[in-house]
């Protein structure tokens, strides 16, 4: 069984930058599109970006687009989620998973950013 767990998140002011990591146990994860997700408060869970095997294609929400980048490192079964110029409205909850959602949810990282 795979294991996610995401890390990184804090507390943050508009325009400021975090990078979130997702550790990826149990099995390679090289062989997934993979993702990130992000859940607000109230709302459901929403796409925040993907990334392709061998990261070569990215994909990002218009939300997050020219603001946040989307790597990984396969050999350490890690990926990352580069986040600038945050804004309150991306305060939620972070979670990483393959791009169709196979794995079991990780706890996410909290990401909190004051206006």
């Amino acid at each position: 069984q795979v294991q996610l767990v995401e890390s990184g998140g804090g507390l943050v002011q508009a325009g400021g930058s975090l990078r979130l990591s997702c550790a990826a146990s149990g099995r390679t994860f090289s062989s997934y599109v993979m993702g990130w997700f992000r859940q607000a408060p109230g709302k459901a869970r929403e796409f925040v970006a993907r990334i392709s095997w061998t990261g070569g294609r990215t994909y990002y929400a218009d939300s997050v687009k020219g603001r946040f980048t989307i790597s990984r490192d396969n050999a350490k079964n890690t990926l990352y989620l580069q986040m600038n110029s945050l804004k309150p409205e991306d305060t939620a909850v972070y979670y990483c998973n393959t791009d169709d959602q196979d794995f079991r949810w990780g706890q996410g990282t909290q990401v909190t950013v004051s206006s």
